[in-house]
């Protein structure tokens, strides 16, 4: 029987190779003055030496010396040395087998390893059972077995062994899972589950395939077809309890596959692993589909106001011509009558003459008109989007179980109304605001009343979705927040929290800070010792920042990329490849075994990152068909592969010496990079009159000190990008390293400092407007003279004081990445102005930004370093654009899903090119070095690695054949 490889031959070499770099050598194999005393008792140098690199093999990797093995170097030598022994007598060890074997004995005597054999081996394997459950991948697994090898001095079976004891645990371990799920779960449901891969609808597709046929949409019609999805699910009464106690990873792994297999395939599976992956699915599309449909709803609001806004501006515009008709009657009526006041002549006589009174009644009756035209609110027309909600709002509020705080009990109540149908005729308005222009509406309505009555409703349900005063139990988005928060009393354990758990420490140490800042500001402004501005008359003036890139480094940057050599895309991938390995991450979902297909896996890559798809790559390609990309695409493609590959990618990259000149990965810059989609996209194609009139989605990415881009996510084109500055922060590694964040002026809110500076990032943006925002103080009397026209407001110490737990709370909760930052910091933006926390928040916010501002005003070198930083973003989006070859750079993917592959794969495209940019211009350095040529650290640091010329990025894409690569 073949041996079962779950592992590949990198990984293997991770767990049982002897380590070669200089620092695991001096951790694993320094011999205490208890070894070297024991060591010394055997009587020949060879002996000694033998006896010593056994002990260290023993101890790390864990395993015997095998026959004929080639020691490294740098371990014979460092163990030699500490012995005082030549290297040399090394060779002369285990001429004999046994000296060898009677060394094992002896060392297991002396220090209490034991063998992979009866006892031991039952209680590992019991263990290795218990962890396989929780391990996330197959390396995983078999690294936490060697661990605990380690740790129990068990010396280590072979690696075909280790695999095989894993795999069998993986394989039980999934058996379990499954079982557990299926046992919760009646014959009735089963069956129903079951007659979801027979039952077809409309003929076309299996009930299963059409139930997760769904995307979030822009109309009624599609908020319909999600329902019947929803309603369909719902009516299976299956609980989410089923899945209580299940690993997270495991329910993620049976959902991918569920989305991946289609009927037939399921039915081809056995009875316990079908039934619990059509389960896992059901639970997770029914918690998706009532997100899409408010996601949806929301988007329908959305366009309604638009609409009622673009009507009015409409108005506006067709009435120009009335009122400058009407204003030249009032001007020449007016010039008649004053004429005529200062001869002494009647007016009425003058106004008879001018334009006669019937004449002024119409220009009276229009003036008033157009007076209420130019008055116009697009609240007044927003009734013309009733039809559209009508065909599908009480359908919706019927199907989602919605719960809400008891602020917002009226807009329940209001919501209850509509849903079942009814139209009393006392229409409560609790759930609008006393100051609410609504009320001014639904007043002048007299008949009808009802229809803008309800669109305020549904108006405002979109705001309580969105602040999470409303919420859908169970969903992903929009559930409880109470809930998702972390426990107040684990917030002290939270260790990025940046600030004392007391607040007046806090309190306290701003203030004096601030005190500080606005001395230091104001003697500057005095002395007009303002880096880069002034304040004259209370007026700040920021001059722009010169460039500071030296003339000499536009001729070294010619030379360095003269002397980088041709390469193709493809050449370039297997080289990046071989020196890192970061296809080996995109495992089978079904076994978790990796990827056997290099190449292959190479060309789906190459394909999304060039933005060609699957079908022009196969053409373009002689190494694979469409099918067999699309396999490789459905069953080892995942977002969590793509985020690990581009993991390992920016830290290979962040080690390569030529790095270092360009910073030490603490600083970092974001920004949203602009894609066309094209108009039969449908995701999150939305407009933004920014972009012009065509449709699109942003990539919003960060980029680091090193230009590594280590985090990129799409966000729909029409949102501010504020809020997801934390997510590239804080839901990964490289980004938690970040100390310093640049950003630019859509990158900021008070909320955003606020969040920030709790977690210990220091966030600089570049304001755009800076000289139009206000200072908050928390004693605004006691400014200097100099600075009290910059002052907006004072610092609400109170109620900052009242809500510190729940702030800490909120923070914690981004940190532990229980939901991403940007969706509870949406929240946020959504809650009304009354709402104490998001207030408290804000006037954090606004404390950190007075104290960035003055230190920001005083240092040009942190403006400096926010330029540089933002400038290697931008560079970074040039790249990109270069590399988007395929259809005309337009992102037609019709799926959220799609979409996201493709920016995901054009992201790790970027960063494999950098990588190898970066280790070639390493490479020029030296031979200019050696050349005698300038390579001042202070020009270099000024060069790019994003640079593409010399590569050959269009073409066929032919491939190097490896040894034993499967094609």
């Amino acid at each position: 029987m073949p041996r079962r490889s779950i592992l590949t031959a990198r990984q293997r070499a991770a767990l049982i190779d002897l380590p070669t770099d200089e620092a695991s050598i001096l951790y694993h194999y320094t011999l205490s003055d208890e070894d070297i005393e024991i060591i010394r008792t055997r009587r020949h140098a060879r002996n000694r030496l033998g006896f010593a690199l056994q002990l260290c093999v023993f101890r790390y990797p864990g395993r015997l010396l095998v026959s004929g093995e080639v020691i490294p170097e740098p371990v014979s030598r460092f163990i030699a040395a500490q012995l005082g022994e030549g290297m040399d007598e090394l060779c002369r060890y285990a001429e004999t087998d046994v000296t060898r074997r009677r060394h094992l004995v002896d060392l297991r005597q002396a220090y209490g390893f034991k063998m992979f054999s009866g006892h031991r081996a039952r209680e590992l394997k019991a263990w290795l059972a218990g962890e396989a459950e929780s391990a996330t991948t197959n390396h995983d697994l078999a690294r936490r077995f060697v661990d605990e090898c380690r740790r129990t001095r068990t010396v280590l079976p072979g690696i075909s062994v280790i695999e095989r004891l894993c795999a069998d645990a993986l394989v039980a371990a999934e058996r379990r899972i499954d079982s557990a799920i299926v046992a919760r779960l009646d014959e009735p449901l089963k069956a129903r589950l079951d007659a979801l891969l027979t039952e077809m609808v409309e003929g076309k597709v299996s009930r299963f395939v059409w139930l997760r046929q769904f995307e979030v949409g822009q109309n009624s019609a599609d908020v319909t077809r999600l329902l019947d999805r929803l309603e369909f699910l719902q009516e299976m009464t299956l609980s989410p309890d089923i899945l209580s106690g299940i690993p997270p990873h495991r329910v993620t792994s049976l959902q991918r596959q569920g989305e991946r297999y289609f009927a037939d395939g399921l039915r081809d599976i056995s009875s316990d692993r079908r039934l619990a992956i059509i389960a896992v699915c059901a639970v997770a599309w029914r918690a998706v589909l009532a997100d899409a449909v408010i996601e949806t709803h929301d988007r329908i609001v959305g366009k309604t106001w638009q609409g009622a806004k673009k009507l009015c501006d409409a108005k506006i515009s067709d009435a120009k011509t009335a009122v400058q008709d009407t204003l030249r009657a009032f001007r020449s009526l007016g010039a008649a009558l004053l004429e005529a006041r200062s001869d002494g002549a009647p007016l009425d006589q003058a106004t008879e003459l001018a334009c006669g009174w019937e004449r002024l009644e119409g220009l009276v009756a229009t003036a008033a008109e157009l007076t209420d035209t130019m008055a116009a609110d697009p609240l007044a027309h927003v009734g013309q989007g009733y039809h559209r909600f009508r065909r599908y709002a009480p359908r919706m509020l019927r199907a989602l179980d919605i719960q809400a705080a008891g602020v917002t009990a009226p807009l329940l109540q209001a919501s209850t109304l509509i849903a079942d149908d009814e139209r009393p005729e006392e229409r409560p308005v609790g759930f609008l605001r006393r100051g609410s222009k609504w009320h001014r509406h639904l007043n002048a309505q007299k008949e009808d009343g009802h229809r803008l009555w309800e669109v305020a409703v549904l108006f405002h349900l979109r705001d309580a979705f969105r602040s999470g005063d409303i919420w859908v139990p169970y969903s992903r988005r929009y559930s409880d927040l109470k809930q998702a928060l972390v426990p107040a009393e684990a917030v002290k354990d939270i260790p990025r929290l940046a600030v004392p758990l007391d607040p007046e420490a806090w309190l306290a140490d701003r203030k004096a800070r601030m005190t500080d800042g606005l001395k230091r500001l104001a003697k500057a402004a005095r002395a007009g010792a303002i880096p880069g501005g002034s304040i004259e008359n209370g007026i700040l003036k920021v001059d722009r920042l010169s460039a500071a890139v030296p003339e000499e480094a536009d001729e070294l940057v010619l030379d360095l990329y003269d002397r980088l050599p041709a390469v193709r895309i493809t050449e370039l991938l297997q080289e990046v490849d071989a020196d890192i390995g970061f296809t080996e991450i995109f495992t089978n979902s079904q076994t978790g075994a990796p990827c056997k297909d290099q190449i292959g896996m190479l060309t789906v890559l190459l394909a999304e990152g060039l933005n060609l798809g699957l079908s022009k790559m196969a053409e373009a390609t002689n190494t694979h068909d469409y099918f067999q990309l699309s396999r490789l695409s459905r069953w080892h493609v995942e977002s969590d592969a793509i985020n690990q590959a581009l993991a390992m990618v920016i830290e290979a990259q962040s080690r390569l010496p030529m790095a270092a000149f360009w910073g030490g990965g603490v600083t970092a810059s974001s920004d949203g990079q602009f894609f066309p989609a094209a108009r039969q996209g449908e995701a999150m194609n939305l407009i933004n009159a920014k972009y012009g009139s065509e449709p699109g989605l942003k990539a919003y990415t960060h980029v680091s000190d090193q230009f590594g881009p280590f985090a990129t996510q799409n966000i729909p084109a029409t949102v501010s990008e504020a809020p997801y500055i934390l997510d590239g922060l804080l839901m990964n590694e490289a980004g938690r390293k970040i100390t310093e964040q640049y950003a630019d002026t859509g990158g900021f809110t008070d909320h955003v400092f606020a969040v920030t500076s709790l977690l210990g990032f220091r966030f600089v943006p570049r304001i755009r407007d800076l000289p139009s925002r206000r200072l908050h103080l928390f004693d605004p009397a006691s400014a200097p003279d100099e600075l009290r026209d910059l002052i907006g407001g004072k610092i609400r110490e109170g109620l900052i004081v009242q809500n510190w737990p729940g702030v800490l709370r909120s923070a914690a909760t981004m940190v532990t990445r229980v939901m991403p930052p940007s969706q509870l910091l949406k929240k946020f933006a959504a809650y009304p102005r009354q709402h104490e926390l998001a207030v408290a928040l804000r006037e954090i916010g606004r404390v950190e930004r007075t104290l960035f501002i003055i230190e920001w005003l005083l240092d040009a070198d942190m403006q400096r370093r926010a330029q540089i930083g933002l400038n290697k973003g931008e560079a970074h989006h040039a790249l990109k654009n270069a590399l988007r070859i395929g259809r005309q750079g337009e992102i037609r993917d019709r799926t959220a899903e799609g979409q996201h592959y493709r920016m995901a794969g054009l992201n790790l495209l970027a960063a494999i090119i950098i990588y190898w940019n970066t280790k070639y211009l390493g490479q020029a350095v030296a031979a200019r070095q050696r050349a005698g040529l300038n390579c001042d650290p202070g020009l270099l640091a000024h060069i790019s690695p994003l640079g593409w010329a010399h590569i050959l990025l269009t073409g066929e894409y032919r491939w190097r054949r490896q040894p034993g690569a499967k094609l």
